[in-house]
């Protein structure tokens, strides 16, 4: 049960980690670069990159000890802490539309954890 809960925490760390290095992509996106070298050599992209590597190594270390049927489920937090990050840093709506998206995605994970 101990090696478990750290395993949970390992994937929900993932999950939440490589949430973060989307918005760090997006506002390395959103800016205009002098070279093409410059694209993709700034801090944004970088630091988000890294983040995403980070978390690569996060799920292996929380799928180590975990049953494959129960990652999903941790995964999907992604596609709710995106959207809420968003805005929160980029100040883009929750629409409806959104918002019925992310019901969807957890009556979803509801259903299969049943």
């Amino acid at each position: 049960m101990k090696n478990e809960s750290a395993s949970y925490l390992f994937l929900i760390a993932s999950v939440c980690i490589a949430s973060l290095s989307q918005i760090l992509l997006k506002k390395g996106a959103m800016r205009r670069y002098a070279s093409f070298l410059r694209e993709y050599l700034n801090p944004w992209v970088i630091g988000g990159y890294l983040m995403l590597f980070g978390s690569v190594f996060l799920t292996i270390l929380g799928l180590r000890r975990l049953d494959y049927l129960n990652a999903p489920i941790v995964e999907s937090l992604g596609y709710v802490l995106v959207p809420v990050l968003s805005a929160v840093f980029f100040r883009e709506k929750l629409t409806m539309r959104r918002l019925l998206g992310i019901g969807c995605i957890v009556a979803g994970v509801i259903v299969f954890y049943i």
